[in-house]
């Protein structure tokens, strides 16, 4: 940081950012998770009857659409941010993702929507595509939570033998 340096000089050393293969693979699993609303979810036992994840529950396109807007604000805080990362906003993700993944585990074991109408349902494959979707989410999330941010302990410390170098250049 040159603010930390004596006057007129500036600090060179390279500055290191979160790698981006966790935005990557969370970005993977948010459009996996994307594209399950739009395959069939259910299928009413002894008929032909099926409904996708838009048709099932509204909770199944809420939260792939929050997936893009973490997944956007993601990419903005690795564009903006000075270590390439927001540790909160990952985390936010990652919790997301694990709840999406725990809804369509749920939602396998016990489709929801049948019991008002009285109907048998079983699962169909959309239901599987957004458990993939969300765990691959889930971790890549993690892998991008794990990488360096702004409380770095080699930049802390670094900072404080600046600040003390440019006491002693004053003295």
């Amino acid at each position: 940081m040159a603010s930390t340096q004596p006057h007129g000089t500036t600090d060179r050393r390279p500055v290191r950012t979160a790698g981006k293969a966790g935005l990557g693979v969370a970005a993977a699993g948010i459009v996996l998770f994307n594209i399950s609303p739009l395959l069939n979810w259910v299928q009413i036992e002894g008929t032909d009857d099926r409904r996708t994840g838009y048709e099932t529950d509204s909770l199944v396109p809420f939260i792939a659409y929050l997936g893009l807007g973490l997944l956007v604000a993601m990419a903005y805080a690795a564009k903006r941010a000075r270590r390439g990362q927001h540790r909160g906003l990952t985390l936010v993700s990652m919790a997301v993702a694990i709840a999406a993944t725990i809804q369509c585990v749920a939602f396998a074991l016990n489709p929801m929507g049948g019991l008002e109408r009285g109907d048998l349902l079983s699962t169909q494959i959309g239901v599987f595509v957004g458990i993939l979707g969300a765990a691959i989410w889930a971790v890549g999330s993690g892998l991008l939570a794990k990488e360096v941010e702004g409380d770095d302990a080699d930049h802390d410390v670094d900072v404080r033998t600046s600040a003390s170098e440019q006491r002693s250049a004053r003295a």
